[in-house]
Formats: structure tokens, sequence, C-alpha cells
């Protein structure tokens, strides 16, 4: 198993446990999609994350500290969601999504 693909698994887990279910895989062992628009990736030794246009970043390899950062904002993006996401959700999704966040 490579590093990336650990901290990954060790973020995904994480998540499940402060009840993020919603992340799911995408295969190449370094991105981990936590809902449209909101997609962490593990690349030199830290977890990356981007939220529409916006990118961020949590420094080293602390998936529990990288796992609440990424749940609240999970959780705050949800309750409110953001102008981009329509647009993205109609272009991942089609027209259907757009009253389903």
């Amino acid at each position: 198993m490579t590093e990336a693909r650990a901290a990954t698994e060790r973020l995904r887990a994480e998540l499940r446990t402060l009840g993020v279910t919603t992340a799911y895989e995408m295969g190449d062992d370094v991105t981990l999609p936590v809902w449209i628009g909101l997609v962490v990736r593990y690349r030199d030794g830290f977890y990356r994350w981007q939220e529409g246009p916006i990118k961020r970043r949590h420094l080293g390899t602390d998936a529990v500290g990288c796992a609440i950062r990424v749940a609240r904002r999970f959780t705050e993006l949800q309750a409110d969601v953001p102008l981009w996401w329509d647009d993205l959700a109609k272009e991942l999704r089609g027209n259907l999504a757009q009253d389903y966040p």
C-alpha cells in the first residue's frame, strides 16, 4: 500500500467517524471526493482540498485534524449552499441535480 493510499484511507475512516459517509475513492489512491465541489487530495505529505474554486491545505499527515476541518466545512456548505454549487452540480450531474445538494 502506498503512503498516499494509506493517508487517504485514514482520512476516509476519520470522516466516517465524524458522520461524513458520502466520501468515496476515485481509484487513484490520492483523491477523496466528499461532496460535489468538495474534494480532498493527498500529495507531497499534505492533505489538500478544494471547495469549488477555492483551494486549501492542511499541513502534514494529520488525518484526524484534516477530517475535523473538512467535516466542519462539509456541514457548513450543506447548510448554506454556495453560489458555485449550482453551476458545478448542473455540469457534473445535469439539470436534474438542481434541487438536490
